[in-house]
């Protein structure tokens, strides 16, 4: 599942989610510590494995 990264706008504080893409298009996002809906998306790296080699 990918992992996505917010902040509060209402506490500041980073927090990441563990989600299915389908639960991230509900958009229904909350910060774990105030518990406000008013939290923004960060932009953040990520990595894959495949079975090719480079």
């Amino acid at each position: 599942m990918p992992t996505y990264e917010f902040v509060c706008e209402k506490c500041k504080k980073p927090f990441t989610l563990i989600m299915k893409i389908a639960e991230h298009e509900k958009k229904n996002f909350r910060c774990p510590k105030c518990k406000s809906k008013k939290v923004t998306q960060m932009i953040a790296g990520f990595q894959t494995i495949t079975s090719k080699k480079s």
